[in-house]
C-alpha cells in the first residue's frame, strides 16, 4: 500500500525529476490522467442539500492513491454530487507529484491535501511551522500567491509521525507521552525507524534530543533498529522494539492494539488535510466551502484511523466505507 510517508521522502530534487518525467509521459501518450477506480456509490441528501450555486458545475476530483486519500477522495465525490455538480471521479491517480502537478496545470480541480506535505514537499520549506493553524494559514497563503490554489479549513485529524507501543508494553513500563521516556532505563529505550526519518534534520535524533533522551548517550546507538516503513508495525508488535516510528492514521495500529504516544512537546510536524481546490472554483462558487468544511471538520485522527482499518483490515470498498460514514454523520442518506 502506498503511504503518504512517500510524499515526505521527496526533497526538492527528486520531486523536479519526477515532474518532468510525468510531463514527458504525458506528451508521449497524449492521455490525461487516470484514476485507479472510478466508482463511487449514489447518496441521497441529508444535512447536505442540492445547491443551486452548484447545479450542474463541472468538478474534476482527484485524490492519491493509498487507502486514506481514496477514502478522502470518496467522500468529497459523493458529497459534490449530492450537492448537484457534475463530479468527474479521477480519485486514485498514481504518486504525490502527478496528484499535485494536475491540480496546478488545472485537469484536476480539487483533491485532499496534507499541509506538511504541502510546505515540506511541494514549498520546499525546511522548517514547519508549529501548530495547526498557523501551518495551515502559512499553506494557504504561500499557495494562493504563488499557484492560485485554495486552501479549505484543515481538519483535526493529523496524519504526522508518532511512536506507538504494545499497550501491554505501555502499561508495565508506565508511558502514555513521549515525555515519559526520560525516566526509563537505557536497556527499554529501543527503537525501530525507518531510513528516512533517522536521518532527517527535523528527524529522530532532534526529537530525542527535544525529550530529553538523547541519542548516543541516554539511547545507546545499538538499540536502534533501521528498517523498511512497513516492517516496523509488525516488529513492535513483536516486541523487536518498545517503540515503533508509525504514522497516526494507518490501520493497523488499531489492528495490531498498538497505544500511540502523545507528542506532548508538540516536536513533529502537522500533517493536517484540507480540501485544496483552484481558487477560480472557489470564486466562482462560494457554497461550496459550506459543503465541504462541515465534513472536514468531523474528521478527527481517530475517525480516520478506523475508516483506514475498515479498508486494509477488515478489506471493504473505500467507496462504500466512506459514503456509510457519511450517512453516520447524517450529511447523506
Amino acid at each position: 500500500m502506498t503511504r503518504e510517508r512517500q510524499n515526505r521522502v521527496a526533497g526538492r530534487r527528486a520531486l523536479r525529476a519526477a515532474a518532468l518525467m510525468l510531463v514527458g509521459l504525458a506528451l508521449a501518450s497524449g492521455c490525461g490522467l487516470k484514476g485507479a477506480s472510478q466508482f463511487a456509490p449514489d447518496a441521497e441528501p441529508g444535512s447536505v442539500r442540492p445547491e443551486p450555486d452548484l447545479k450542474d458545475v463541472r468538478i474534476v476530483v482527484g485524490s492519491k492513491d493509498f487507502t486514506e486519500q481514496l477514502i478522502l477522495g470518496k467522500m468529497a465525490v459523493i458529497m459534490l454530487r449530492v450537492a448537484g455538480a457534475d463530479v468527474v471521479d479521477q480519485t486514485g491517480i498514481s504518486g504525490s507529484v502527478a496528484v499535485r502537478q494536475a491540480l496546478e496545470r488545472g485537469s484536476v480541480d480539487a483533491n485532499w491535501e496534507y499541509t506538511g506535505t504541502a510546505w515540506v514537499s511541494y514549498f520546499a520549506k525546511p522548517k514547519p511551522v508549529p501548530g495547526r493553524e498557523a501551518q495551515w494559514q502559512a499553506v494557504r497563503q504561500y499557495d494562493l500567491a504563488h499557484h492560485q490554489l485554495e486552501w479549505f479549513a484543515p481538519a483535526p485529524m493529523n496524519n504526522t509521525y508518532a511512536f506507538a507501543v504494545r499497550s501491554e508494553d505501555a502499561k508495565k513500563l508506565g508511558v502514555s507521552k513521549m515525555s515519559d521516556l526520560a525516566r526509563l532505563p537505557k536497556d527499554d529505550l529501543t527503537f525501530c525507524v525507518e531510513s528516512e526519518f533517522a536521518s532527517r534534520d527535523d528527524g529522530f535524533e532532534p526529537m530525542l534530543k527535544a525529550y530529553g533522551i538523547p541519542l548516543g548517550s541516554k539511547v545507546p546507538r545499538g538499540n536502534v533498529r533501521t528498517m523498511d516503513t512497513g516492517v516496523i508495525y509488525d516488529a513492535t508488535d513483536k516486541g523487536r522494539c518498545h517503540f515503533g516510528e508509525v504514522f497516526t492514521t494507518d490501520g493497523r495500529i488499531k489492528a495490531l492494539g498498538l497505544t500511540v504516544l502523545e507528542d506532548d512537546r508538540h516536536f513533529l510536524p502537522n500533517y493536517n488535510v484540507a480540501f485544496n481546490l483552484r481558487e477560480e472554483l472557489a470564486r466562482a462558487h462560494p457554497r461550496l466551502r459550506a459543503v465541504m468544511e462541515p465534513l472536514t471538520a468531523k474528521l478527527t485522527t481517530q475517525a480516520m484511523l478506523d475508516l483506514n482499518a475498515k479498508v486494509d483490515v477488515d478489506g471493504e470498498d473505500p467507496g462504500l466505507v466512506a459514503r456509510d460514514w457519511l450517512r453516520s454523520q447524517g450529511f447523506v442518506r
